[in-house]
């Protein structure tokens, strides 16, 4: 796809992509055709460069992305979109995004899938939220001074009508701190740019590695402190 005949932005835009794409691939965050990659092209009319679906996306070259419409409609490129690239729609226009990163990491996979079934045992069923605290590295995050601060991250279940999920996802994207969590499924940052895009993606997946091993101390701890002899 990548040739001297496409626009300048995609000729940059294209080896910057599959590059990130390669890197999130060797972090362990996008094992075997999992995750899914974009980055805006232009916005009027909207126009995503994307991973096609289906494919191991620590292997995809720069010829091999698909460029998308703001109807998740391939213009360009061989390959098949995702059916999630409406929420990356979704974030874009509601977020201002210029980069959606979507991966499968352990963490984020497992975390997010924890909150959603503790939600709903407590009877609910829409939207949870988890909630980072007094961490240095929340710093990461554009607008953030401090570590002395506290962001809820968005937690749905999961749902494999992407529209209906996408709807869903629509009226807690503003308030969003650059991560949406759907549960047992992982985590979507974004950025105005690549860049920002990738550090908001390594923060958070930062934090949420942080957040499941201090569950899995809090739990060896409690099973430690059960099998104390009484007044031990």
């Amino acid at each position: 796809m990548v040739s001297a005949a496409l626009p300048a932005v995609i000729q940059a835009l294209a080896p910057a992509l599959t590059q990130a794409m390669a890197d999130i691939h060797r972090r362990g965050w996008c094992d075997g055709t999992g995750g899914n990659f974009s980055c805006v092209v232009q916005r009027d009319p909207l126009q995503l460069l994307m991973a096609p679906s289906g494919v191991d996306k620590g292997r995809v070259q720069p010829e091999e992305l698909i460029l998308v419409n703001g109807e998740g409609q391939v213009i360009e490129g061989r390959g098949k979109a995702s059916a999630e690239t409406a929420l990356h729609l979704e974030i874009v226009k509601q977020c201002g995004a210029g980069a959606v990163l979507h991966t499968h990491s352990q963490a984020g996979t497992l975390l997010s899938g924890w909150v959603c079934d503790h939600t709903s045992r407590g009877g609910h069923s829409s939207a949870a939220e988890l909630r980072l605290r007094d961490l240095e590295m929340l710093k990461g995050l554009r607008g953030i001074h401090t570590h002395a601060t506290e962001l809820a991250i968005p937690v749905l279940p999961n749902d494999q009508d992407l529209q209906r999920l996408s709807a869903a996802a629509r009226p807690l994207l503003p308030a969003a701190p650059y991560g949406l969590l759907i549960g047992g499924h992982g985590l979507y940052a974004w950025g105005v740019d690549l860049p920002e895009a990738l550090r908001h993606l390594e923060i958070l997946e930062f934090l949420l590695e942080q957040r499941w091993r201090l569950l899995l101390l809090e739990c060896l701890a409690a099973a430690a402190g059960s099998a104390l002899p009484a007044g031990g």
